[in-house]
């Protein structure tokens, strides 16, 4: 491209971004009774939504910048000692040329959870200026109390015709190529949620399709071919502040685990030790399943089967910890069949990051399974071509992965200047 149009591209982009600009500011305004719509776009670094829409609860928050009064948008870089976090205040509709810039500076010996922290506590202080002239200002204080209500209840809330409904999409396709080996595909998905305090919903489905032609030295190269696709169905009904219902649907297809059709109904129960409110902070559920599974095999599996119903159960125990001196995500689950009880599978994952002490940090990464419920696998044993190219589920009694790993900084704990000289 001659740098003639490469100008030309960067003021047509430029044009672009003003003429939206000025749609911004065309909308129409909004009464001053409103809460704040806040649009947050974490652009470089990833935010805990989580986190924030429980902790900042004095606003509301939206998916696109043209329903927006306040765009906030979020980078960070690397300092000499940790990330810098850089927030853009941008006003828009009623707030429209009401722009600050705040900065918040972590250290690398800060855990998630005192990251996350700052940054929720620089954000609130951001929104301050706007949410003060609404009628939700009346009530801010230093501290602002938790919300009596919960959020779609509150008579501060705006109408949503959506019902809070929110729909994604995703088609992507990829190619790759080389000497002796040729790939392309193609993936794509769909899904519904809806999210209150009294129930959640998700609905999705999701397709994908592999090819490979790998070269062997043979005639003819060797293609290999993976398809799967899947509907998944959650809901869930909140019982009190611990306990929680739901069933879970879903109809799959894979190539890979010798399944034309694989469908499964079960209902499932939920009991969390802390409240689901503190689930940004700490969470310990337990959770037990019972159901029925239909397969229809692609191949005549080990038993000689071509389709088949089993009955089954499940449960899992999670713990999920985000504390000023580390972070722990640990479970364990299982399933087993109940008219078979030697078929069964154990899971157990865990992932710990501690500060042991200042400056110093044990990372640990755990995964195991023991397998014992195989009972989809074709008859026949895989030729070498399939076991090359992992093209199909081989036969195993267990599986596991583990990292360990320690992290030490130390020195000035005042080196927040940025400089990005060479790269920097």
């Amino acid at each position: 491209m001659s740098l003639g149009r490469a100008l030309a591209l960067l003021l047509g982009l430029v044009a672009l971004d003003t003429s939206a600009e000025a749609a911004d500011r065309g909308h129409h305004r909004r009464a001053t009774d409103e809460p704040v719509r806040v649009f947050l776009d974490c652009v470089e670094t990833r935010c805990d939504f989580d986190y924030l829409r429980t902790e900042i609860a004095f606003v509301d928050y939206v998916r696109t910048r043209q329903d927006a009064d306040v765009h906030v948008m979020v980078t960070s870089q690397r300092t000499g000692s940790g990330i810098e976090y850089a927030m853009r205040f941008i006003g828009l509709d009623r707030f429209d040329g009401q722009t600050d810039d705040l900065t918040y500076s972590s250290s690398d010996t800060d855990t998630a959870d005192e990251r996350r922290a700052g940054f929720a506590r620089m954000l609130s202080l951001g929104l301050v200026r706007y949410v003060i002239t609404t009628a939700a200002g009346r009530d801010l204080r230093v501290v602002v109390a938790g919300q009596g209500l919960p959020r779609e209840q509150s008579p501060a809330r705006q109408s949503d015709p959506w019902n809070y409904w929110v729909f994604r999409s995703r088609l992507a396709s990829r190619v790759d190529a080389e000497s002796s080996v040729s790939s392309y595909g193609v993936n794509g998905a769909l899904s519904a949620n809806r999210t209150t305090d009294a129930w959640r919903t998700h609905l999705s489905a999701d397709a994908a399709y592999w090819q490979s032609d790998y070269d062997l030295g043979g005639e003819d190269p060797y293609r290999g071919v993976s398809r799967n696709s899947g509907v998944r169905a959650v809901v869930v009904k909140s019982l009190s502040d611990r306990w929680s219902a739901g069933l879970r649907a879903s109809v799959t297809s894979s190539t890979y685990v010798n399944q034309d059709l694989a469908g499964r109904v079960a209902p499932a129960i939920e009991y969390n030790l802390f409240p689901y409110a503190e689930s940004t902070r700490r969470r310990l559920t337990l959770q037990y399943a019972a159901g029925v599974r239909r397969f229809v095999y692609d191949q005549v599996n080990v038993f000689g089967y071509t389709e088949e119903t089993r009955w089954d159960h499940s449960f899992e125990a999670a713990l999920d910890l985000k504390r000023p001196w580390g972070t722990i995500n640990a479970s364990v689950d299982g399933a087993q069949y109940l008219d078979d009880p030697q078929k069964y599978r154990l899971n157990f994952d865990n992932e710990f990051d501690i500060r042991l002490f200042r400056g110093l940090s044990l990372s640990l990464t755990s995964a195991a399974a023991v397998i014992r419920d195989q009972i989809y696998l074709p008859a026949g044993e895989a030729t070498a071509e399939e076991i090359l190219v992992r093209q199909r589920q081989l036969e195993t009694g267990y599986r596991y992965q583990l990292s360990v790993g320690f992290s030490y900084t130390f020195g000035s704990i005042f080196n927040n200047v940025v400089n990005r000289r060479f790269g920097g």
